[in-house]
């Protein structure tokens, strides 16, 4: 029958373990059992005072209460402490009693401003997750998936100043042209003087509100002030296994090689396979993968061309001959090679001219037709067969499931859609700390996963 329920107002006292009241399938039981946070205090022993001041809050404890804020999403220091207070999980979590006193939001503020600003904590903490994962075996960096995704910037787009600013030279361009030489004097072409390869001047917005972030002009994104998130995942379980931070006006293809050569000896990898997407399909990108003995899975996109007209791809390179073959058959001959790295190889004008192809295949009022090839180009071709293969089919397919997986869970469940701090120190703090929870999270689920089914068979095999 139906009973008036009255709530009793008079508060009593109760005995309760704290222990009973946070139910056993919580995520914070499952990493708090197989996580291990003892490192933490060796990693920050050298920031505190050992025989001075008030006594500080365990090091540990202190991570764990950033570790909420990015597992769960919470944006905010203040309303992490709120959440804290009443969360009997999070307070089981930290080692708190239901009447113990959480340390104040300003406690988590200040350490980020005055102990750990300017030290590498953040990333060691991000490499001793991996490391616990390569201990379990969960990744074995024999295939690697890279990508970036832009995070919008705490900071308003209309409000910036336009500057003029150094555009550093790139690392490859006296290798570059060393290729060119070599490639002209194979032709019998005359060599190129040596060029002087001064930083340019190039006029930027620059935001007033985060200068340290970069105004992104891409298609098919938002303008205005973001962050780059560089980030490798591991094919076995889609571990994370790097993650750097840049402007959003840097181009991926800047920062690959040099992190990617940092997993392999930070963590001692030997690569195999990588996956990567068309914004990585460049020449010296081929290259330097190539030199690695490192084979690639790429994404293609057609280079620049005029709609209607035949693209590059139409026309075919014969390496015996060095000659390209276009649609009627007909070859056409290397003319030269330029400063930037192409060789051009032009067709005739009488024979195009009388070609039934020439209406697309000339441009406006060309008489000829010319193809250019990079003196790198053969490493992109190289990988360009074997993504069409079965197993170069099989790498890149599973990028959606891994790297793009990875963005999406950190976007919807972690709140990295944007940046919550300004500077690209701090940004690379929240990157590299909700890599680290979402690499906790993933160990503590396949180990207690592992852990059931080992339970499972171990009853059944006392059964029988």
């Amino acid at each position: 029958m139906l009973k008036k329920f009255e709530i009793n107002k008079n508060r009593k006292y109760e005995f309760v373990n704290i222990d009973n009241l946070v139910p056993q399938e919580h995520i914070l039981r499952k990493i708090d059992k197989y996580i291990d946070f003892s490192f933490i205090d060796e990693l920050v022993k050298d920031l505190y005072c050992l025989d001075n001041g008030r006594p500080a809050i365990p090091p540990v404890v202190l991570f764990k209460i950033i570790f909420i804020g990015y597992l769960f999403g919470i944006r905010s220091e203040k309303q992490i402490i709120r959440d804290i207070q009443v969360n009997i999980a999070y307070r089981w979590f930290l080692g708190y009693s239901l009447e113990d006193k959480i340390p104040d939001a300003s406690t988590i503020s200040q350490n980020r401003r005055r102990r750990f600003n300017g030290t590498d904590i953040f990333q060691k903490v991000f490499d001793n997750i991996v490391i616990q994962a390569m201990s379990h075996g969960f990744v074995d960096g024999k295939i690697l998936y890279t990508d970036s995704t832009h995070l919008k910037a705490n900071a308003n787009k209309n409000k910036f100043v336009e500057q003029k600013v150094e555009k550093s030279v790139k690392e490859y361009v006296y290798e570059l042209d060393e290729s060119v030489n070599n490639d002209r004097e194979l032709h019998g072409k005359k060599l190129l003087k040596k060029k002087e390869h001064n930083p340019e001047l190039s006029k930027v917005k620059i935001s007033t509100t985060d200068p340290e972030s970069g105004y992104m002009v891409r298609d098919g994104k938002p303008k205005g002030f973001f962050y780059l998130d560089h980030r490798t995942v591991d094919h076995k379980h889609n571990i994370i296994t790097d993650v750097y931070v840049t402007p959003g006006n840097i181009n991926d293809v800047d920062p690959y090689i040099a992190r990617l050569d940092r997993q392999i000896k930070r963590f001692n990898f030997d690569v195999k396979y990588v996956g990567i997407d068309a914004g990585y399909n460049t020449n010296i990108i081929c290259k330097k993968l190539s030199e690695r003995e490192i084979q690639a899975a790429v994404g293609y996109r057609l280079g620049p061309h005029v709609k209607g007209k035949y693209t590059k791809n139409k026309f075919q390179y014969v390496k015996e001959l060095d000659v390209y073959v276009c649609q009627d058959l007909r070859d056409m001959k290397y003319k030269t090679t330029t400063r930037e790295g192409y060789r051009e190889y032009v067709s005739k004008s009488d024979i195009c001219i009388n070609c039934s192809h020439k209406d697309k295949c000339l441009t406006g009022t060309n008489s000829i037709r010319t193809i250019r090839r990079h003196v790198w180009e053969d490493y992109k071709d190289r990988f360009s067969l074997f993504t069409k293969t079965d197993k170069g089919k099989s790498i890149y397919k599973r990028r959606k499931e891994t790297i793009e997986r990875s963005f999406a869970d950190s976007k919807e469940l972690h709140g990295l859609r944007y940046c919550h701090l300004r500077g690209l120190s701090k940004v690379s703090e929240q990157c590299l700390l909700t890599a680290a929870v979402q690499n906790m999270k993933k160990i503590a689920l396949i180990l207690f996963r592992l852990s059931f089914f080992t339970d499972f068979i171990d009853l059944f095999q006392i059964a029988a």
